[in-house]
């Protein structure tokens, strides 16, 4: 068994020094609330590619793949293939987010003011808000789960972790703003991408890959090579819709197509970032798959140092200890020196998706709900004040949900139903927005408020609903039918006044 020696420790803290003063040093060459929010519009093809996969390619991420392929064996991969297949897609045909540049907005909810009106962006906003950082409560936690089992401390020191990554974190967001995101992100990508690539070989190479599908197949079935009979054709389903969101919709995905030069580079940026996407799935996946026949091969006994570990008790009886199995496995196999080097690059992959989410929330919250309705408040100088102070407020926000609350489903599951609070009625509301003229402004704030309804799919409200026969993608699907059908009978029934549709169509004919 491996220690976290001296040695790794010297590396992470390092590591994460240098990460503190790329804040520092972002902090001077940050100019408005436009350098802050999305660095300038600046970004080229591949700086773009590189930040929007280093922010997405998070701890969280890896972690809760892992989980994935822990518990649901070669069938998770379906997940990686799809994501890639969506986000091709969408940078070939400029699905949403080439209009979403095209526009020069630097948020979600200005795009709805602009198409419809300002109760449409604050209603948009708070949705997009509430979703959202409903949707990161869990990072923070997880992210220190990590720690706690990757180096074998005490689990008592959970909560200690948990504020110092955050006290970590919120530093150099407010000091750097988006500057640093890219910044951190850049060298993230390069170093956790190599780092991944380079764990997969040995792990092929430890346990060897025949005899990693043949544990699979004796101990969990042929089912765990097949999607459909693993996970079902609604979970399939789901993961398509997942996909789309991911590149298409989720606000810290599109804040990289919003800073991009121009329509051309964000087209290039989605269509080169689907490998990047499908990958950033398919490798942790397989971590987890390895780190489930490694334990399985020692007998379960690995995992005994964890029972202390808070942790999540998951749907279907699985113990807690899925979510430590990858940061567990890392311990046992990996040398001192390597151990350290690939923690660190997994916190700084952790600080890097937190700073993109705090920036995304605390702006959206600063420019599309407080501007608007308190007008003397909506100076740039105001926005910046205000986004900082969220971020801080946030952060503290996701230390207490990340002490306090443990899901019932997995952390998959819980991310995709939180996001649909505000994906659900945000993609129907763009698609319509974009290529649907008729669309009305009554019936965009319908279809947000549909999206509100998948929050019935959190594991504790499903429970005093008595929904726990439905999974969270058919509750999330269903959502999704929900939002459409009003979008389409709130704009028949209520139509926006024949000026406002000829407005924008003589304006910015290529939006409709």
């Amino acid at each position: 068994m491996t220690t976290f020696g001296a040695l790794d420790t010297t590396i992470v803290v390092v590591y994460l020094a240098l990460s503190v003063g790329v804040g520092l040093i972002a902090n001077r060459f940050i100019t408005g609330l436009s350098g802050y929010l999305v660095a300038g519009r600046s970004l080229g093809t591949a700086l773009s590619i590189a930040t929007m996969t280093g922010s997405e390619l998070g701890l969280i991420t890896v972690m809760y793949q892992a989980q994935k392929g822990f518990t649901g064996g070669f069938a998770a991969l379906h997940i990686g293939l799809i994501a890639g297949i969506v986000t091709l897609a969408v940078g070939l045909t400029g699905f949403i987010v080439v209009g979403l540049r095209r526009s020069e907005v630097m948020t979600i909810p200005e795009y709805y003011e602009r198409r419809f009106d300002k109760e449409t962006r604050v209603l948009g906003g708070i949705l997009l808000a509430l979703g959202g950082i409903l949707n990161m409560g869990l990072f923070l936690q997880v992210g220190s789960q990590f720690v706690v089992g990757v180096t074998g401390i005490d689990g008592n020191l959970l909560s200690a972790v948990m504020v110092g990554l955050l006290l970590l974190v919120l530093f150099y967001t407010v000091m750097g703003g988006m500057v640093s995101v890219v910044l951190t992100d850049y060298v993230q990508f390069v170093v956790l991408s190599l780092g991944l690539i380079a764990l997969v070989l040995v792990t092929i190479n430890t346990l060897g890959f025949d005899h990693i599908v043949e544990v699979m197949r004796t101990t969990r079935g042929e089912e765990s090579f097949d999607p459909t009979a693993e996970f079902g054709g609604s979970y399939i389903a789901w993961m398509g819709v997942m996909g789309l969101v991911s590149c298409a919709v989720w606000p810290t995905a599109v804040t990289r197509a919003l800073a991009s030069k121009n329509v051309s580079v964000v087209k290039r940026q989605f269509s080169f970032s689907a490998i990047s996407f499908m990958i950033r799935f398919l490798l942790p996946c397989f971590l987890g798959i390895a780190a489930f026949v490694f334990i399985s091969d020692a007998g379960g006994l690995i995992l005994s140092d964890t029972s202390g570990i808070t942790g999540f008790q998951l749907e279907g009886g699985e113990a807690q200890s899925s979510i430590m199995a990858l940061p567990t496995f890392f311990r046992q196999v990996l040398p001192v020196g390597v151990l350290g080097l690939l923690t660190a690059a997994m916190l700084a992959a952790f600080m890097s998706t937190h700073d993109s989410y705090l920036l995304c929330w605390s702006s959206v919250i600063a420019r599309d709900i407080i501007a608007p309705l308190i007008p003397s408040q909506s100076s740039p100088e105001k926005q910046l004040k205000w986004t900082r102070v969220f971020i801080v407020l946030i952060g503290i926000y996701v230390l207490f949900w990340g002490l306090f609350y443990h899901p019932s489903q997995d952390v998959w599951e819980y991310l995709g139903i939180t996001g649909a609070v505000y994906f659900t009625g945000a993609i129907v509301v763009l698609s319509a927005g974009l290529y649907w003229p008729k669309a009305s402004s009554m019936g965009a704030r319908l279809s947000l408020y549909a999206g509100l309804s998948a929050i019935v799919g959190l594991g504790p409200v499903k429970r005093a609903l008595g929904l726990d026969a439905y999974t969270a993608p058919q509750i999330g699907l269903c959502t999704l039918a929900f939002a459409i059908f009003v979008m389409v009978v709130g704009s028949l029934a209520f139509p926006d006044p024949p000026s406002l549709s000829e407005e924008l169509t003589a304006t910015d004919p290529e939006s409709l």
